[in-house]
């Protein structure tokens, strides 16, 4: 109840003029704010990155009006200094930002604003050489958007509860589905004037799918301005970007009709091997900076008899992480990936010819929402002993499953990839990256589906992948693995201890350029062209 109150306080305070940016400058007189939302290195590091950028800064005619958007103190602190990178290579580059420290749960609009003035002195410390603009302090206009932008609006807030509260089915009365879809039309409205009277050649955004980062982009398309999502996995040094599309697609189509038919020189075959020999043995290799499996490969044999499995066929079915940015809005036929797990489940019960091996994702043990083993326990409350549920917590590696099976079934996971590697055939239920690539069965319907199943069923041998599709697969990975990725100084994750050992004086140096130069002309709009991009 005293919560409550003290926010109804500060709600009604938050209606006061200037109140906020009195209390911060008689409480808080200049030193960081306490809470979530710190912008605190940012703060720290801005004397030295602005000075670094007048000194570095070029003069050119073809330089573009480059617009940031960020939220989260973490993006803006990200797309700080990248805009400021930008900057000093001669572009004029504005930051705009929301101040929110959180996504899921709502803020009184004293300290929204008490936060909002706070990023903004922060960033004004740049304002010699980056503009910044404060979305919440953009007059609302309350005129009608267009249907395209009220569709988009929803079909984000669909994606964030999703993403949010891990479920597939969303609830439009909930709670966390009012906030986002606020917060998400705010975000709309203030994108649309500014971009409108802007007028930026290239907006650049994290992520581009959930929250009011997706929002915006995809104002920003219906608006016809070119746009640049960006986001970062495991490696460290490369970044993942998508021109005028949202980076966690990872569309690959371009860059696959490149190089489909340039063969791997034995260095990068044995790149290769040497990535997958240490997923496989659940260790980190090079910059990759994360373990994919909780225990090293014991053999297959081993995971045949643990499991119990005989000389009928063996079926794995590699499930997603429910939520992740990879699967949101991949359904192909099926409703969900839940639904296609219950039908395909449902389908194996009435099969005691064939075995079902089911591994849910270790990514699970990270999350809080609807696990698979629910999903298939709804369905099947007593498993038959055909079928076989290995959980997230299971200590049983991926890749005996792999070496044990005879078909793969798939929704996005990358699983799906490594199998075809390993010459299985594999049915893709999902749209994932390495859909129709020449070496999965991309199946478009339910009748297909079961039908290209069943036809496998009959004789897995028959269908086992050909040298060359094997072959492709391999390639694919090589492609995706060290090409789609692009080189790039700072990762989100730890980006200080990048900064610190890659200033911006090192990275814009001519050897820093030559290394990172590209990458920083396709982050404001330069044609990626594959053809001439060098191999990685």
């Amino acid at each position: 109840m005293a919560v409550a109150t003290k926010d109804s306080i500060k709600n009604v305070l938050g209606q006061i003029p200037f109140a906020a940016e009195l209390y911060w400058l008689v409480r808080q007189n200049g030193k960081p704010i306490q809470s979530r939302f710190s912008l605190k290195r940012l703060q720290e590091a801005m004397p030295e990155l602005v000075k670094d950028v007048q000194e570095l800064k070029q003069v050119r005619s073809d330089g573009k009006k480059v617009f940031l958007f960020a939220t989260m103190h973490f993006w803006i602190e990200h797309a700080a200094v990248m805009g400021l990178a930008l900057s000093a290579l001669g572009h004029k580059v504005t930051l705009g930002f929301l101040p929110y420290g959180d996504w899921r749960t709502p803020i009184n609009k004293f300290d929204l604003k008490r936060q909002n003035y706070y990023a903004r002195k922060v960033l004004n410390s740049a304002s010699e050489v980056m503009e910044n603009v404060a979305l919440l302090n953009l007059k609302p206009n309350y005129k009608p958007l267009p249907a395209e932008v009220m569709n988009a609006v929803k079909q984000v807030t669909h994606y964030d509860v999703q993403y949010t509260l891990q479920v597939e089915d969303v609830d439009e009365s909930s709670d966390i589905y009012r906030l986002r879809y606020e917060r998400n039309l705010e975000a709309a409205r203030a994108a649309y004037i500014w971009l409108q009277s802007g007028k930026p050649d290239v907006l650049i955004v994290p992520n581009g799918t959930i929250q009011e980062l997706g929002v915006v982009y995809r104002v920003a398309r219906i608006l016809k301005i070119e746009t640049i999502t960006y986001e970062f996995g495991d490696q460290r040094q490369r970044i993942w970007f998508a021109q005028n599309g949202e980076v966690m697609r990872q569309e690959t189509d371009a860059l696959w009709e490149a190089r489909r038919d340039m063969d791997l020189q034995d260095a990068q075959l044995e790149k290769v091997k040497a990535l997958f020999a240490a997923r496989q043995n659940a260790t980190t290799w090079e910059n990759f900076a994360r373990r994919w499996q909780g225990i090293p490969a014991q053999g297959g044999e081993q995971a045949r008899a643990a499991l119990g499995l005989d000389n009928r066929p063996v079926v794995l079915l590699a499930t997603n992480v429910l939520g992740d940015s990879l699967t949101l809005g991949r359904q192909v036929f099926s409703h969900s990936m839940s639904e296609w797990i219950s039908r395909t489940v449902q389908y194996f019960a009435g099969r005691d010819d064939a075995q079902l091996v089911i591994r849910v994702h270790p990514g699970e043990l990270l999350t809080h929402g609807l696990s698979m083993v629910d999903v298939v326990k709804q369905v099947l409350p007593k498993l038959p002993e055909h079928i076989h549920l290995i959980s997230a917590s299971q200590k049983v590696n991926t890749y005996d499953l792999i070496d044990v099976a005879d078909v793969g079934l798939i929704y996005t996971t990358t699983v799906g990839l490594e199998m075809a590697m390993n010459g299985l055939p594999v049915i893709v239920a999902g749209h994932t990256h390495f859909r129709d690539r020449g070496f999965t069965y991309d199946t478009d319907s339910w009748v297909t589906y079961f039908k290209q199943l069943g036809q496998i069923l009959e004789n897995p041998a028959k269908y086992r992948l050909k040298p060359e599709e094997v072959k492709l697969a391999w390639k694919y990975a090589y492609r995706f693995f060290f090409e789609y990725s692009r080189p790039y100084p700072w990762h989100l994750v730890r980006m200080w201890d990048d900064f610190k050992t890659r200033p911006i004086k090192s990275v814009l140096s001519s050897e820093g350029l030559a290394l990172y130069g590209e990458t920083f002309s396709h982050l404001v709009g330069e044609p990626i062209d594959w053809k001439t991009i060098p191999e990685g």
